[in-house]
């Protein structure tokens, strides 16, 4: 019989270890987190598998004024069926000036050998500060 409260609380923890490898820019660490097929569906990119993920988030030029970056997520409705998943979350980030930008995140997740990893991760970005570090990337 399935734990079910065990499968959300490793699902939660992968929730957290995504934020807290990107906010430290632990790209490889971030994309293992993905099953080897899994896609990173971000605004202008949609990467699958570990090693392009990690390759597109570590493209482009970063502006050298991003020095602190703190995703905070919020309210993730956990739905679990058999060794398959569904996750949504709110995020908001923080960084140099204060409030950087929010959105939701919706996954699909899957229980691997290593753990559950995100089969599908859809990142989409409700509002953006005028003063934003990051390149634009309001969805809405």
């Amino acid at each position: 019989m399935a734990d079910v409260a065990a499968d959300r609380d490793a699902i939660r923890d992968l929730l957290a270890r995504y934020t807290y490898n990107g906010d430290r820019g632990r790209l490889a660490e971030l994309a293992a987190c993905f099953a080897d097929d899994g896609v990173l569906d971000y605004p202008g990119a949609s990467p699958t598998g570990p090693e392009a993920i990690a390759a597109s988030l570590g493209s482009g030029t970063r502006d050298p004024r991003l020095t602190f970056v703190r995703h905070h997520i919020t309210n993730p409705l956990i739905a679990i069926d058999g060794d398959q998943a569904t996750a949504r979350s709110y995020f908001a980030v923080h960084s140099n000036f204060g409030p950087d930008h929010s959105g939701t995140y919706d996954d699909r997740l899957v229980r691997t050998e290593s753990g559950w990893r995100f089969a599908y991760r859809r990142v989409r970005v409700d509002w953006q500060a005028e003063t934003s570090l990051f390149r634009r990337m309001a969805t809405r």
